[in-house]
C-alpha cells in the first residue's frame, strides 16, 4: 500500500506529497539517529534488547500480555494462520476490499478465502452477512480494521463464539485505534499490525508484529516465526524466517512515543475536512468517513466516496491536489484469485466501493492552506 504522490504536468498551484514522510523524520531526526547509533554500536540486529523492548512497550499500548516483532504485516498474519494450522480444504472467511496480504496468506497455505461483502459505510466487513459464510471448513475468521476504523467486533465475535471459529483480527492500517474501549487486534484470538512505512506507526522499511493474550499461542508464533525452533540448530516444526530486525525495533521505540499526539494530528485534520466538506455532504455529492463515539478514528487514510469518481481525481490532479484510490479492484476480481470462481456482481458493496472511493491527503504535518486547497478543489469541482 504504498503511497503515491500524484502530479498534473502544468498544476495551477505546486503540489505537495500525498504522505510527507520527511516532514515527520525533521521532528524526530535527533531521537532516530541516536536510536540508529546505538544499534549499530552494539552490532546485534537479529533480535536482542531492541526488540524486546519494543514488544513489552507494544505489548503495554494495546493492553494485551504478548507481542511477537515480525519481517511484516504479512508475515503476521501469515504465522497466526500456520499457528492455527490452516492448510489444504480449510477455509478462512474475510473481505474482498482489503490490500491482498490479507488473501494472501490464506492462499500461500493452500486454504480456501471465503468472502463476505463490507458495509457500504465503514467499508469493514458487514457481520450481517457472516454467518451464512461459515461451514464446517471455516477454520478462522479475518476482519480488516480498514483505513484505521475498527470492524464492529461485538456482533463478529458471537457469531465467531458461536460458531467456535477463531478471530484473527488484521489490524495492519489500525495500530492505536479502538472498539468501545478496547484497542484493535486485543479483541479476537489475536491482532496484526504492520509497519510499513505509510502506516501511522511505519518503519523505515518493512516490519510487523502480531499481538494476544495466549501464552501458548503466543509460544507457538514465537517458534514458528524463527525457523521452527526454539534453540540453535534444535527445530521443532517446519517454520519460516520472519524476525523484526534491531534497526526497526530501534526507530519504531522512538516512534511509538509520538503515536498519541501524530493521531490526534491527523483527528484534527480530519475534523477540519468534515466542518469544511459538510455542505457538500448534506446535499450527497460526498460521503465522509464514517465517525463514532465507540470507536477511535485513527486515519490511516481519509478516504470517502464521490460521484463521479475518475472526473473528480483528474479535476484534483489539475489543481495540483494528490490523491490515491484504496482498492481500485475488489480481490475477489482480481486475475491471481480468478481461480476461486468469483465473478462480477457478487459483492455489489465491495464492487461500488472500488468505483467511488478516493483517498485525500492526511497526514499530522499537513499544513492548513493545504488542507484548504484539497477542500476548495473538490467543492470547486461539484460547482
Amino acid at each position: 500500500m504504498q503511497p503515491t504522490t500524484v502530479t498534473s504536468e502544468a498544476p495551477a498551484v505546486p503540489t505537495f506529497p500525498f504522505l510527507d514522510l520527511r516532514a515527520q523524520y525533521r521532528t524526530i531526526k535527533a531521537e532516530v539517529d541516536q536510536a540508529i547509533q546505538r544499534v549499530m554500536e552494539s552490532q546485534q540486529f537479529i533480535l536482542g534488547p531492541e526488540v524486546e523492548g519494543f514488544e513489552r512497550e507494544v505489548a503495554a499500548y494495546t493492553g494485551t500480555q504478548y507481542a511477537i516483532g515480525c519481517a511484516s504485516g504479512s508475515d503476521a498474519l501469515l504465522l497466526a494462520l500456520m499457528a492455527l494450522a490452516v492448510g489444504p480444504g480449510d477455509e478462512v472467511v474475510t473481505t474482498p476490499f482489503t490490500f491482498v496480504a490479507t488473501i494472501g496468506a490464506i492462499a500461500r497455505l493452500g486454504a480456501r478465502p471465503v468472502f463476505v461483502d463490507i458495509d457500504p459505510v465503514s467499508f469493514n466487513l458487514d457481520p450481517k452477512r457472516l454467518d451464512r459464510a461459515i461451514t464446517p471448513r471455516t477454520k478462522a475468521i479475518i476482519p480488516v480494521h480498514l483505513f484505521g476504523l475498527s470492524a464492529d467486533m461485538d456482533p463478529i465475535m458471537d457469531v465467531a463464539n458461536l460458531r467456535r471459529v477463531k478471530v484473527v483480527e488484521d489490524a495492519a492500517q489500525a495500530i492505536g485505534a479502538t472498539y468501545a474501549g478496547r484497542a484493535v487486534g486485543s479483541i479476537g484470538l489475536c491482532g496484526c499490525f504492520s509497519f510499513f512505512p505509510s502506516k501511522n506507526l511505519g518503519g523505515a522499511g518493512d516490519g510487523g508484529m502480531l499481538i494476544c493474550q495466549d501464552p501458548h499461542f503466543a509460544d507457538r508464533v514465537r517458534v514458528l516465526h524463527s525457523h521452527g525452533g526454539r534453540t540453535k540448530y534444535e527445530y521443532e516444526v517446519v517454520g519460516v524466517n520472519s524476525r523484526l530486525d534491531a534497526l526497526q525495533a530501534a526507530i519504531l521505540r522512538v516512534k511509538l512515543r509520538h503515536l498519541n499526539s501524530w493521531t490526534e494530528g491527523r483527528q484534527r485534520v480530519a475534523a477540519r475536512y468534515a466542518e469544511r466538506l459538510g455542505p457538500l455532504s448534506e446535499k450527497g455529492e460526498i460521503i465522509l468517513p464514517l465517525s463514532s463515539p465507540a470507536c477511535r478514528h485513527i486515519y490511516n487514510q481519509y478516504v470517502v466516496r464521490v460521484r463521479e469518481r475518475d472526473r473528480l481525481q483528474r479535476h484534483l490532479r489539475e489543481c495540483g491536489v494528490p490523491t490515491d484510490v484504496y482498492y481500485p479492484v475488489p480481490l475477489h476480481l482480481q486475475e491471481g484469485f480468478r481461480y476461486l470462481g468469483y465473478k462480477d456482481g457478487d459483492f455489489p458493496e465491495s464492487e461500488a466501493a472500488s468505483r467511488d472511493v478516493l483517498a485525500v491527503p492526511v497526514f499530522p504535518e499537513i499544513s492548513q492552506q493545504q488542507q484548504n486547497l484539497v477542500t476548495d478543489s473538490i467543492t470547486g469541482f461539484y460547482r
